[in-house]
């Protein structure tokens, strides 16, 4: 029985639920692995009025999921009433359009802040004290010790989950993210009177557990980063037990992004969201809430080698990949492959709405037509077998490269083969065909990548967009393209559409604008000649 029968067939229900075999993982929706081809809307499109700016960039996209935000202030303008009018509209009108939701709690911290809390938490420093600084001085953020803040929190929290699970009975709500983007700018840690006791007392026996020690005070553990660490304990257990009261009502897959530190070297945490899930602190976060499914990494980096440190620094065995914010210029779309091959469940390009507002720098000026052109290319390749797509990362390897800033090749390890992967020539010819003078390289496709996924020990699927690709063995040694066909998932299955011959694969396999999926059998020329003696053996004996 293959893990996904074995998960179907112990599951009461077709709730979503994030499954992990053999540190692959897939993220089930009807039962069925699913890949989140995703959109996020910008923080303010969370009302009634704006989702008719919302609909036309999650369909021009071709998303099958909606990334929007539910604010703590919107539910629960007054203390104890509670409204949920905005959801009564959103979740019928993803249902109708077939798109499935996953949204964001904005709570105690949205980008390290209290914005989203409502008047009566902002206004009261009192009862939701604010976080306080080395020097005794008040942060902008509230304190992770603030018993009561939290306590308000979980109850909204809770009031959202009962929500769902009383009025969202065919799930189209599949993940919830707890917060966002925690940490703190400016302050290592909390310096308040309950803080500091907290610091200054032994550290809790879970974490202790999970670090394999037996006891110790901050500084004997974490030595010099014990302040960062105490921090994103404290973040961490918030989040933790706000993550383990609404699953207790509605178990759904919950989780919570990091805004990144630098990918590629250790910097101050002061410089970054101290205490948040940053790559450094994964382990930490994952002993103090338990509840959450996975850490999210908002990448914002456009230079290739940062953000493929990224990627790397979140997909492990025990964390699924989910890039759940990605800048939406066009130089982002090539990591959907990156990301793809790295096993991710989802991918999700910020601000994907067409209420004007852009956050250029870190993604386009505004959301155009033109902007999502190249994330809806991107997602066109593979929305018709998505979720046979996100089978094959569960059950089996895949792989993927994105075009790199200096364009040079790139060489996939795929076990007893390789892939290399070029990005600027034509497709016909070979690069040292110098005759061609200036011609000889072409401008790159802006979202240039490949993604391949293994069928079987010589099988591969492969599909681009403005690649070549070159298979050879590892270690060298020869070997026989015996085909390359063109198929399309169609009903369930693949169905043939033509073989690649002659010139289409003289030169490699090159993949143009308009996309195209291979399904590649190789054999090594010692499997063939083996093969071939056993023939003629087998004739002799005939004879």
């Amino acid at each position: 029985m293959s893990g996904l029968a074995s998960v179907g067939a112990e599951a009461q229900e077709d709730r979503p639920r994030i499954v992990t075999e053999n540190g692959r993982h897939a993220l089930l929706v009807d039962g069925q692995p699913f890949l989140m081809l995703a959109a996020q809307a910008h923080n303010s499109s969370n009302y009634p009025s704006v989702l008719p700016e919302v609909w036309p960039a999650v369909e021009a996209l071709g998303a099958n999921t909606l990334m929007i935000p539910v604010a703590w202030e919107q539910i629960e303008p007054v203390e104890g009433r509670f409204d949920f009018s905005y959801l009564d509209a959103l979740i019928p009108q993803a249902r109708e359009r077939g798109v499935r939701l996953v949204l964001l709690w904005f709570g105690t911290w949205k980008n390290t802040g209290p914005a989203y809390t409502p008047a009566w938490v902002k206004l009261d420093r009192e009862r939701f004290p604010r976080l306080v600084k080395e020097d005794g001085t008040e942060s902008y953020a509230l304190s992770p010790f603030g018993e009561e803040t939290l306590e308000a929190d979980r109850r909204a929290f809770v009031r959202l989950m009962t929500y769902l699970r009383d009025d969202d009975a065919d799930h189209t709500v599949i993940m919830v993210q707890v917060e966002n983007e925690t940490g703190t700018y400016g302050s290592v840690r909390d310096y308040g009177q309950a803080a500091q006791e907290a610091f200054e007392a032994e550290v809790p026996a879970p974490l202790l557990a999970s670090e394999g020690q037996e006891g110790g005070s901050w500084r004997d553990v974490f030595g010099e980063d014990a302040d960062e660490a105490f921090h994103a304990w404290s973040i961490g257990s918030y989040v933790g037990r706000i993550a383990e009261a609404g699953k207790a009502v509605l178990d759904l897959p919950m989780y919570t992004n990091a805004a990144l530190r630098d990918p590629l070297k250790d910097t101050d945490p002061a410089s970054y969201a101290s205490g948040g899930p940053t790559d450094n602190m994964l382990d930490i976060w994952q002993a103090a809430a338990p509840d959450l499914s996975l850490l999210s990494p908002d990448i914002y980096t456009a230079e290739s080698e940062a953000y493929r440190a990224a990627l790397d620094h979140y997909a492990k065995p025990d964390n699924p990949l989910f890039v759940s914010e990605t800048g939406n210029r066009v130089d982002f779309a090539r990591f959907f492959f990156a990301a793809l091959g790295k096993g991710a469940i989802g991918f999700a390009p910020f601000g994907m709405d067409y209420t004007g507002y852009g956050n250029f720098p870190l993604g386009a000026k505004a959301t155009t037509p033109e902007i999502i052109e190249p994330f809806a290319q991107v997602y066109d390749l593979v929305r018709p077998f998505e979720r046979e797509w996100a089978r094959l990362a569960y059950e089996s390897e895949v792989f993927g490269a994105a075009r790199p800033d200096d364009d040079a090749p790139q060489t996939l390890d795929l076990g007893d083969w390789t892939a290399r992967v070029d990005y600027d020539l034509w497709q016909f010819g070979q690069p040292d065909w110098t005759f061609l003078g200036d011609d000889l390289h072409r401008e790159p496709d802006e979202n240039a990548g490949v993604l391949i996924a293994r069928l079987g020990e010589n099988q591969f699927l492969v599909t681009g967009i403005g690649a070549r690709v070159t298979f050879g063995r590892t270690g060298g040694g020869g070997f026989t393209l015996v085909s390359a066909e063109e198929v399309e998932w169609e009903e369930g299955n693949w169905r043939f559409r033509r073989m690649w011959n002659g010139d289409q694969t003289d030169y490699g396999l090159n993949f143009t604008d308009r996309g195209a999926v291979l399904r590649v059998t190789l054999v090594p020329d010692d499997d063939r000649i083996e093969q071939e003696g056993r023939a003629v053996a087998g004739t002799e004996e005939t004879e």
